[in-house]
Order: C-alpha cells, then structure tokens, then sequence
C-alpha cells in the first residue's frame, strides 16, 4: 500500500544550512582516553569526547585495530535508546569502530538526559529547538572527527544505521557508504495513524494530548523526512527494506548514489551476516568466522 509523501519546507535548506554552520563554527576539540578494560590485544578502545552543536559534550566509543593503518571505518548511528555498547568484538578486529552516544544517552546525558519513551517529542512544537537538530549534529560531528585522524582511510568510511545514518550521509562530509533501514522519520505523518508500535507511538500520544499542536509537530517532522535528503546521499547505498517494496520505492528512486536493496530477513543474525558480508566485500576485509553453533 502506497503511503502520502510529506511535502518538504520551503526553508528546508536553510534550516539545515543554518545548523551546519553553527556546528562547523565550533572546534571539534576532541579528547581520547584509553579505555584498558575494554580493549584487546588486537586494538584500543578509547573514550572519545568531543563538542557539538550549542557546545554540548558529546562521547563516543572509539576502536582501533593494532596494526599498520590506515583503517576503513564502521560508523555505528545510535538507535533509540537510552544505552549504547561497546562495539562487536568481531568487528573490532578488522575496522576501526565508532559508536556515538549523541546528547541525552547515557555518557551523553549531562547536561540533559533523555527520557525514554519521550525523546522523541522533546520540543517537538517548535522546530528550532527540537531536540533532534542538536542530534543530528552530534552524527556529523563524528564525521568531522574521522576526516582529521591519520589513522582512518578517508576513502573507506561506512555509515551504518536508521535514519540518523541517512541524514547524516547528506549532511555531514562525504562518506563512502551507508548501510541505511528506514526508521520513524520516514513517512512519519503517514505511518502514525496506522501503528502504535513504539516509539512512533510518541508521536500519536502527543497528538492526543495537545490536539492543538499537532500541525506544528508533523510541521518539525517534516525537516526530518529522509526523502527530503535522500538525493544529497551521493555514496553507493544499500537499503534495508520491508515485506512491502512499495513502502521504500520513493527512497529507491530519490536516493543520489548506486543503492542496492535488501529485503529483511527479521532475524538479527541473518541480517547481521548479510551486513557484514557486503561490507566485508566492499572492503576486502576477512570476516571473523562464527562460532560453529550459529553456522
């Protein structure tokens, strides 16, 4: 079933534009700590601090391989949820490995700490200050971080993740590739009224409880529609997609680079594998080999 498309602001540009600039205007100003307990003796896991959009401190987990660089890179988006882990253990051995904890989860969470379910309606009324902007930012930021590290080969970074991947593909500095399953910004004001599977969810109780600020609200989304950025996306892209292949054939035809499709398996494993598999073809890395009770 074919869902409406919401239209894109007339100041979508310059909403966006503006927020770059205001995050391109800070210093990066990153600090690594060495983290002992959670490195190996095939690479280092450091703490890594860095300042977003507003000045927020933002951290994230990041992985080097022992070895002679440069590295190609898996840069893990954040998903919805108050905790982010340490990256796999198998994928520590063959790429460096960025996981971001953006402003509101935790190690992120000072000065703000995002609730759960609710994050995704924080300020959603007033387009300006909703709490995404500052988020997305926090993905572009690591970005600008990777593209100063010698040790990162700047040809070979991969963004994996949900819409926050996508977005930040158009928005922050080229990347080579972005592993992308649609989320809860795609075609949100048409999806919520058919689910109430969180946390689009959110979205439908916030319309219940303020009636009166629902056009603002689907008004905010609309600057987070991934179809409005999907043309910006100009690395090669493989998209996730559903049981419904008419659900992402917008996507399939606004995206800007070569995009490959995969239709999930809905199992963790099997999805897990495949994603491994293409970036390991991409990249000429060896995969590490499964246990035998998984094969």
């Amino acid at each position: 079933m074919s869902l409406p498309i919401t239209n894109c602001p007339v100041d979508f540009a310059d909403y966006w534009s503006m927020t770059m600039t205001e995050l391109a205007a800070l210093p990066i100003a990153p600090e690594l700590t060495a983290l002992p307990m959670r490195s190996t003796d095939f690479g280092t896991v450091y703490a890594l601090h860095m300042t977003s959009l507003d000045s927020y401190r933002i951290f994230a987990y990041y992985c080097v391989p022992h070895g002679e660089g440069p590295f190609p890179v898996l840069y893990t988006l954040p998903n919805y949820g108050s905790v982010v882990h340490v990256p796999a253990y198998e994928e520590r051995q063959q790429y460096i490995i960025v996981a971001l904890c953006h402003r509101g989860q935790r190690l992120s969470d000072q000065p703000f700490a995002a609730a759960y379910p609710g994050l995704l309606t924080t300020n959603i009324a007033d387009a300006d200050n909703y709490i995404y902007r500052g988020i997305v930012a926090d993905c572009c930021r690591v970005v600008d971080f990777l593209q100063t590290r010698a040790e990162v080969d700047q040809h070979k970074i991969a963004l994996v993740g949900g819409d926050l991947a996508l977005l930040s593909a158009a928005l922050g500095p080229q990347v080579d590739a972005l592993y992308y399953t649609p989320g809860f910004f795609y075609r949100a004001a048409a999806v919520a009224p058919k689910t109430s599977a969180y946390p689009v969810e959110e979205l439908n109780d916030y319309v219940r409880t303020y009636p009166e600020q629902a056009p603002a609200l689907w008004q905010t989304l609309a600057y987070y529609e991934p179809l409005h950025f999907a043309g910006q996306v100009t690395c090669d892209t493989l998209l996730v997609t559903g049981d419904e292949p008419s659900h992402t054939q917008p996507l399939v035809d606004a995206l800007g680079g070569t995009t490959t499709l995969y239709q999930s398996a809905h199992s963790g494993y099997r999805d897990g594998v495949q994603q491994a598999q293409w970036l390991s073809q991409r990249y000429r890395v060896k995969t590490v080999p499964l246990p035998t009770q998984w094969q």
